[in-house]
């Protein structure tokens, strides 16, 4: 492994760290204290943005159970770079926001299209007229119904252009480009889905109201559930993965265990990454996905962080390798292995010596593996796989599928279990 490697990696595993964590939120406290502010949060809301629509309803959960006040902002759509495939962004969008509602216990049906551009910038007037208002919450949350529903919309309002790219401006400026997005001292926190992570903190703060429930607003189920049993009709679980995902590494052994405790099969289907595939992945991007997983990671007992990006070269390599170990039924072992090395062990999988670690721990022979390096014969396999997984109306990875159903992402695996479980 060479200097620069290690210093990266190192780094990497500093920045991602626990510790340093633990630091900038005591300092964040500290100044907080010194300049006597109360615990405020701000949101992000995007019209048309049904991961906000879910937001607004436990906003008032959130207010009723912590001593913090909550600052609302209203903000353009995610930009181009953020959203490549705007549409299937959107159809996507939909049809989670769904699925999450139902489970947890939260209203939102998928209308089957997008809002309208002149009932999205109807609704935009109206929210900007109310982000100073006490009860914004309840009130975003009928203006929000109506347009998803098409009933109706409030008229009036307020100039929505300044608004809005005040709080674009702003959500740039903390570092994020989504909407349903809360950001306290420091941190992001993601939607319905990463709000029990600010629920942690403002409980480690003391900011837990008497009284308050000590179960989380809502947590994701773990995945496999416990009394999960094989039985039943043998189903296949397509797991669409990639070597340059951490998310596609914090999922993995988890994805196997769930396929396992319902007598399932699970098939390997890698693709290029997002940004081998010509999609951009910014620097801003980056650094939100790594403090995410890490905290994932650091919640699920995962180790995480000491990180040798396998981006390009390394990548090709690794998947050049990876049909042979499917072959002999390792393939599982082999991405474990090339995961685990290069998003928490800091293994360089673009030198020999680093792939023949990932290649001999998953009990394969690197003097066959070495001879397949620099080959094509992965690529229409790998091409294959992504256009079957765009054909689900999903870009990204961790993706899965069970038979007609398939989900997107590390935290939705519960999605693949009622499947099974059906």
């Amino acid at each position: 492994m060479s200097l620069k490697t290690q210093l990266v990696s190192r780094v990497a595993q500093y920045v991602t760290g626990e510790a340093r964590e633990a630091k900038m939120r005591a300092a964040a406290e500290r100044k907080r204290q010194r300049d006597g502010r109360m615990h405020q949060a701000e949101y992000f809301h995007v019209a048309g943005d049904p991961y906000s629509h879910l937001m607004l309803q436990v906003l008032p959960l959130l207010a009723a159970r912590y001593d913090i006040a909550v600052k609302p902002r209203l903000a353009p759509p995610p930009p181009d770079w953020a959203a490549p495939e705007r549409a299937k962004l959107e159809d996507y969008s939909r049809q989670d926001a769904a699925r999450l509602a139902a489970k947890a216990g939260l209203r939102f049906a998928d209308p089957g299209a997008q809002p309208s551009a002149e009932r999205l910038a109807q609704a935009e007037a109206a929210f900007a007229g109310i982000l100073d208002a006490p009860e914004f919450a309840t009130r975003a949350l009928e203006i929000s119904g109506a347009l998803w529903s098409g009933a109706p919309l409030p008229g009036g309002g307020a100039a929505a252009e300044a608004a809005l790219a005040e709080g674009g401006a702003r959500r740039e400026a903390l570092g994020h480009y989504l909407g349903g997005m809360l950001h306290y001292e420091g941190e992001w926190y993601w939607g319905v889905d990463r709000l029990h992570y600010l629920e942690r903190r403002l409980r480690a703060l003391g900011a837990q109201k008497a009284g308050a429930p000590e179960a989380f607003i809502f947590v994701q189920p773990d995945c496999p559930q416990a009394e999960a049993k094989p039985g039943g009709a043998a189903k296949e679980v397509h797991f669409y993965l990639s070597f340059r995902s951490p998310y596609t590494y914090i999922a993995a052994e988890r994805i196997r265990a769930l396929a396992a405790a319902h007598g399932a099969a699970l098939k390997l289907r890698f693709v290029l990454p997002m940004v081998m595939r010509g999609l951009p992945v910014p620097r801003m991007k980056g650094m939100y996905i790594s403090r995410d997983v890490a905290r994932e990671a650091r919640r699920m007992g995962i180790p995480f962080g000491k990180i040798a990006d396998p981006v390009g070269t390394p990548v090709e390599r690794g998947y050049a390798i990876l049909p042979m170990a499917m072959e002999q039924g390792a393939g599982f072992e082999y991405c474990q292995s090339f995961l685990k090395g290069v998003w928490a062990e800091g293994i360089d999988a673009g030198s020999d010596a680093g792939l023949r670690q990932i290649v001999e721990r998953a009990g394969l022979d690197w003097s066959k593996a070495r001879t397949l390096i620099g080959g094509d014969h992965w690529r229409a396999e790998a091409e294959a796989n992504r256009a079957e997984m765009m054909g689900l109306g999903i870009w990204g990875v961790p993706s899965f599928r069970v038979g007609d159903v398939a989900t997107w992402g590390q935290d939705r695996m519960w999605i693949i279990e009622d499947a099974l479980s059906e």
